[in-house]
């Protein structure tokens, strides 16, 4: 079967067929879902629990999905580099580019009641959760259209409408917010959990542990991702990690290593660890992946490893193109479909950024407000006021 037997799922994050993609390829459009069974290419390990089995059900237009979802994630990370050079974007910025297979099979196996809070590195986690192109570009070059209103800059993106909480620039901080998320979530009998999502280099501090005994104390429905991309910065794991088996630091807690650059692999471990949670209390996945640019846009990402390492893992394990072998030899897409398609996500990313930049800059009194809770009893002035004052209740 080719492409001219699917449609793409209209799921907030991908948009309907009709105006997704090109004419030419939208013309022969239809919708097969029919289920299909693909083994994930390697085994999960598991530490205290049975492992998923590996035969994980997808169909064909989620697998096409899975393609065009990264391909965007892609394009935009690349574009947000350019964007950065060109001084279009200032401060820190973290891409994720190689990442893209846990943003997409995380959000394949749950639901946008589901909360997600992350690290600094929270451009595609924003997009997997619905958020729009031209929102994130309006925000990495700091304008009012942002999703953060163009105050929060690259690392504090934010949707509450989609249960997306940021988007944390402290290394480490978002992980107490998190089991906070689910504690709410236990209290107020929801059948929902919360991933929260931090990297390798976070794995080492003591709030983790802390916030883990909380939570497993209390069986929250908490999801633990180490996001481990080998590189805590700019040092190897090996450097900084006694036990780099991530997911066996929880001890008493449960844990899964899955390779995180199979996003159907994700999606099985995304939807077992949902069911663990929700039944006994917190679990963690440690998702061994691969980041292909360096830490942050200031660091070149060559001095602590070499250009054949990530040429190499290019070569062997990247996320899109693991995605596209399996459209080609299930007969779902053909090369030249998949080109136009790239070349379509092309178009929309570039149209995105030329939105965003005609977006204003926030008014310079914006510095002065969301600084406190509406109603909280606290007021404050402008700084250009002599008077500048605080008021307590």
């Amino acid at each position: 079967m080719a492409l001219s037997r699917l449609s793409l799922r209209s799921n907030g994050f991908l948009k309907p067929a009709a105006t997704a993609l090109p004419s030419a390829i939208r013309r022969h459009v239809s919708t097969d879902s029919s289920p299909i069974t693909i083994e994930t290419a390697v085994p999960f390990t598991a530490h205290l629990c049975d492992a998923p089995s590996r035969s994980v059900e997808t169909s064909s237009e989620e697998i096409l999905a899975f393609f065009r979802d990264m391909a965007r994630m892609r394009r935009m990370e690349i574009a947000a580099d350019s964007l950065y050079k060109a001084k279009l974007i200032r401060g820190f910025c973290h891409l994720y580019d190689g990442q893209e297979a846990l943003a997409v099979g995380m959000e394949a196996a749950i639901t946008r009641k589901d909360a997600i809070i992350t690290s600094y590195r929270d451009h595609c986690t924003f997009v997997g959760r619905g958020g729009e192109l031209v929102d994130a570009f309006s925000e990495l070059m700091g304008r009012k259209r942002g999703c953060s209103n163009g105050k929060g800059g690259s690392m504090h993106f934010y949707k509450k409408d989609a249960s997306f909480y940021g988007g944390h620039g402290i290394v480490g901080a978002q992980i107490p917010l998190g089991c906070g998320l689910a504690f709410a979530q236990k209290y107020s009998k929801e059948e929902n959990v919360t991933f929260v999502l931090y990297g390798d280099g976070a794995a080492n501090q003591g709030q983790l542990f802390e916030a883990l005994n909380i939570a497993a104390l209390w069986d929250l429905p908490a999801i633990l991702v180490c996001e481990n991309n080998h590189y805590g910065m700019g040092t190897a794991t090996w450097r900084s990690a006694k036990s780099p088996a991530y997911f066996k630091r929880g001890d008493y807690v449960p844990g899964l290593k899955v390779d995180g650059m199979d996003a159907l692999a994700v999606k099985q471990a995304c939807k077992f660890a949902k069911e663990h949670a929700l039944k006994n209390g917190p679990i963690i996945l440690e998702m061994d992946t691969y980041r292909y640019h360096g830490h942050s846009m200031s660091d070149p990402g060559s001095t602590y490893r070499t250009r054949d390492e990530i040429s190499g893992v290019r070569q062997v394990r990247d996320p899109i193109e693991r995605v596209r072998k399996l459209l080609l030899s299930h007969d779902i897409a053909t090369e030249k479909e998949l080109k136009d398609m790239e070349k379509e996500v092309r178009k929309e990313v570039d149209d995105a950024v030329a939105q965003a930049k005609e977006s204003p800059v926030p008014e310079p009194s914006e510095l002065f407000t969301n600084m406190y809770v509406k109603d909280c009893g606290v007021e404050s002035f402008g700084a250009d006021r002599k008077d500048l004052k605080v008021t307590l209740p």
